[in-house]
């Protein structure tokens, strides 16, 4: 009688640690499946032009053969679509992202407060939210004159250099401030983007003395905003919202005397209404 071939042994401990989820290992809850397939929805972003399951690979460390059945699933449910060995996102995708929209109080109260502020001082108005080191625009309002066109909901920026991601950073505990600024790797967007630790640590106490932030031309040339929190009524910060004008129209006293207090108002505004 022919010996039985001994089946290989499967380390979950080790599969898990080559795509990141190890801390996850032996939780019967957590769903390992699901957490890939996420990964690979997130690995599109800045990719307009599509990946191929290698790059995917590369990027999340999750297998070839997983990220084939991942990728052919969500083609299935439509949210990707292919061409040859080229997969990319579907706006069917768009749906994660509008259930949130129209399920976030915070977002549904802002939408109103925005358009009253772009209204008053004829410049566009945000609100955006941390998500790890960049902020994620969930709400706008946009004047006539826009100077960064290319911002809408869904936008991205990095916290650091923009005046509602210094407000959020603000915010966070000292432990969890300390921890950002020790991983950052702070890129000169322009001539007075502030790159040196010490110089964004203390910008960034500042804004925690003063209840908002100031950004010149960091981000971009021309391009200077104030932001303020957005507080429930515990005084949790949970959002901030933004005026951005052109440096050469809107001096510094101006956004000061006028467009600090109409986002403070409205940020107050805001606060009644937020658990």
């Amino acid at each position: 009688m022919p010996a039985r071939r001994s089946q290989p042994v499967t380390n979950s401990a080790t599969s898990v640690s080559r795509d990141g989820f190890e801390a996850h290992a032996g939780n019967p809850d957590f769903m390992l499946s699901l957490a890939r397939g996420l990964r690979v929805v997130e690995s599109f972003e800045n990719h307009a032009e599509g990946r191929s399951i290698v790059e995917i690979g590369h990027d999340t460390g999750i297998s070839r053969a997983a990220i084939r059945r991942i990728l052919l699933t969500l083609e299935q449910l439509g949210y990707v679509e292919r061409s040859r060995q080229v997969y990319r996102l579907r706006t069917q995708v768009l749906r994660l992202g509008f259930s949130f929209l129209s399920s976030s109080s915070v977002v549904e109260s802002a939408r109103p407060v925005l358009e009253r502020i772009a209204e008053q001082l004829h410049e566009s108005s945000s609100m955006s939210m941390l998500d790890g080191d960049e902020i994620v625009y969930v709400a706008r309002s946009a004047a006539s004159r826009i100077l960064a066109a290319g911002l809408s909901v869904g936008s991205r920026l990095p916290a650091y250099c923009t005046s509602m991601g210094r407000v959020l950073l603000a915010a966070l505990p000292d432990d969890r401030l300390e921890k950002y600024l020790r991983e950052l790797k702070p890129k000169a967007y322009t001539a007075k983007t502030v790159t040196r630790i010490p110089q964004l640590r203390k910008a960034i106490q500042q804004v925690r003395r003063d209840g908002y932030a100031v950004v010149d031309e960091e981000l971009e040339a021309g391009l200077r905003s104030i932001a303020v929190p957005v507080r429930t009524r515990s005084s949790q910060v949970v959002a901030a919202i933004n005026v951005g004008t052109h440096a050469a129209r809107v001096d510094r006293m101006t956004l000061m005397t006028r467009c600090l207090p109409a986002l403070q108002e409205g940020a107050q505004a805001l606060r009644h209404v937020l658990m």
